[in-house]
């Protein structure tokens, strides 16, 4: 049911996914589901962790072997595409979970996977942790902006921009601001 209901949110995008939606898609009542799922927060939820997963599983592949830019681009590369093939799923990423289904979910991977791209520029903290919510606006900013149209109407590819806002970012990491 969970893959469907991503299935869906990828067709439709992940506000329109129900259980009156994913019920149609089995050919069942909508109670039917609810031996399976509480509500549609739950399913949403499902649909979150599964995404999350996938992404984490996409990011780590891409990364493996690899440190300082050829690191953050495999990164980032990797988010633009999970993005980009399932626009759903990504919104789901974006859910807010309770703090038990976040802490038991791939989240986690996804900023331990961002903190070993930094062990590149040699960051420490609290640079550290600024520098993964810097990436993580930058990827996340440019991406939505990119899935919502945003650059439709520019002369210039958003594949030069956003590999010229990978290297911006290699800069500024390798020449982070003292305290």
């Amino acid at each position: 049911m969970t893959f469907a209901a991503a299935d869906l949110a990828d067709e439709i995008g992940f506000e329109g996914v129900t259980v009156s939606a994913v019920a149609r898609i089995f050919g069942v009542r909508d109670a039917s589901l609810y031996s399976h799922i509480k509500n549609v927060r739950d399913l949403r939820t499902r649909v979150a962790v599964l995404s999350l997963a996938e992404l984490a599983d996409r990011v780590a592949a891409a990364l493996a072997g690899r440190a300082g830019k050829d690191a953050l681009v495999a990164f980032a590369n990797a988010y633009r595409a999970y993005s980009k093939e399932h626009p759903g799923r990504y919104a789901a990423t974006r859910l807010e979970l309770d703090p038990e289904v976040a802490a038991a979910s791939a989240a986690g991977r996804h900023a331990s996977m961002t903190r070993a791209i930094l062990r590149g520029y040699a960051l420490e903290e609290p640079d550290q942790t600024d520098a993964v919510r810097l990436l993580h606006s930058v990827f996340h900013g440019y991406v939505s902006l990119e899935c919502s149209g945003g650059f439709q109407n520019t002369q210039r590819a958003a594949d030069a921009s956003w590999s010229r806002a990978l290297d911006a970012l290699d800069v500024v990491l390798n020449n982070w601001p003292p305290a």
